[in-house]
């Protein structure tokens, strides 16, 4: 199999730079003030450079979701049961998620593959390259063998290579893989745990501690060569990560592009970046994750996300359990006398006027000036502004996408309600 990969390795090729050229002198003519659509631009000129084409339209686009169980969860490192996994898988290709009421709503297509859930999954609308059944316990030796790592990886690419899209977006459900992914970036990156481990499903202080440890103990046991991807993603990764490293690699041997998600996915990301450098002029990021090793995976690849829509705290609240602020921006306005403001959905947690929250990608600090409710609790919408803000311009709020319920981040049904 490594031959097929090497083989699959050989077909990325540069972006095309006529191309790019060719877009930027083609925005130049147009009449409008240099720049003024800002990394909309770089996006056009990226794409350029990957369709060879000056105009590009992405009508066709899909929704790649790799399911896989992670043997670790023996340790206590997530806050839900391993069950979760098959019932999310499930629920994806029946618009019960948040990610998957989205695809429908915008006419997405979604492909959701069972590449390693520990249990039998009879619905047809699951695609099943089941390799195993969930990985072993990296903390007591190797997730898989190589050949799993291997299998895994090109059933990603292979997939991504051949689904039907102008472009895919890429992403994965299990339970225990912000542990091994905080593992294979802490590996890859050569830092230390805690600067790439965060939280995951909003777990316990207790067992905060516990992944972390965990996850030393799993590089300890196995000593991972960093230089070594395929290694490090079968000693200490998952066969969602494998197959998710695949599917960057299949997007850009098709030429592609790829939307890589949150701290999993950017994970993946990086691993087929290392196998390849070329991936990265094929990856977009779509928003900064809360999760703190995402932001040193962005900086690896020297990627931006497109959006920063997670804010948190920053006093930590009461009591040895954080209850993370989540949110989901859905307009801002500046006014160059008065200065920006912003517009938020709180997707989880509660705010209050007064309350400073500092967005966690950026740094920045802003305070809550006004809170409004709409039809229910959960479709909360909050104005937030800088401190040096002071326009107040109202919008419609986007989907309600996440709700915390029974103590675990799980993915709700989204609402749209257009009306203020």
């Amino acid at each position: 199999m490594s031959i097929e990969l090497d083989s699959l390795l050989e077909k990325i090729k540069a972006p095309d730079q006529a191309a790019m050229g060719a877009a930027r002198a083609y925005q130049a003519t147009l009449a409008k003030p240099p720049e003024s659509l800002g990394r909309l631009e770089a996006l056009s000129i990226q794409l350029a450079g990957i369709t060879g084409k000056i105009h590009n339209r992405m009508e066709r686009t899909h929704l790649l979701v790799f399911a896989a169980d992670n043997g670790v969860v023996e340790e206590g490192v997530s806050s839900a049961p391993q069950s979760v996994t098959l019932q999310q898988t499930i629920n994806l290709t029946r618009a019960k998620t948040g990610a998957s009421t989205l695809c429908r709503h915008f006419g997405v297509g979604i492909t959701v593959c069972d590449v390693g859930v520990n249990a039998e999954i009879h619905d047809k609308a699951v695609l099943n390259r089941k390799i195993a059944y969930g990985t072993q316990n990296i903390c007591t030796g190797p997730a898989m063998t190589r050949e799993q790592t291997l299998q895994a990886i090109l059933t990603g690419a292979e997939i991504a290579r051949t689904v039907d899209a102008d472009v895919i977006g890429v992403g994965e459900m299990g339970i225990g893989n912000t542990t091994t992914s905080s593992a294979v970036l802490a590996v890859l990156l050569g830092a230390d745990v805690e600067a790439v481990t965060g939280r995951g499903g909003g777990i316990t202080e207790e067992s905060f501690r516990k992944k972390k440890a965990v996850i030393r103990t799993a590089i300890e046991v196995n000593r991972p060569d960093r230089d070594d991807v395929v290694g490090v993603l079968s000693k200490v990764g998952g066969f969602d990560l494998a197959a998710m490293c695949g599917a960057f690699l299949g997007a850009a041997a098709a030429r592609r592009p790829a939307v890589i998600d949150g701290l999993i996915s950017a994970a993946a990301a990086l691993c087929a970046f290392r196998l390849c450098p070329e991936v990265r002029s094929f990856l977009v990021p779509s928003h900064a994750s809360f999760e703190i090793g995402y932001r040193l995976a962005m900086e690896a690849m020297d990627l931006r996300p497109l959006f920063d829509a997670i804010l948190k705290y920053i006093p930590a609240p009461k009591g040895d359990r954080e209850a993370p602020l989540q949110c989901l921006i859905f307009d801002s306005q500046y006014d160059s006398y008065r200065g920006a403001i912003v517009y938020m959905r709180v997707v989880n947690g509660v705010v209050t006027p007064g309350m400073d929250i500092k967005m966690m990608s950026t740094g920045a600090v802003y305070k809550v000036v006004e809170v409004g409710c709409q039809q229910s609790d959960r479709a909360r919408r909050t104005k937030i502004q800088k401190r040096i803000a002071h326009v107040e311009v109202e919008k419609p709020p986007l989907p309600l996408l996440f709700a915390r319920e029974n103590g675990f981040a799980a993915e709700v049904a989204a609402q749209m309600n257009m009306g203020k």
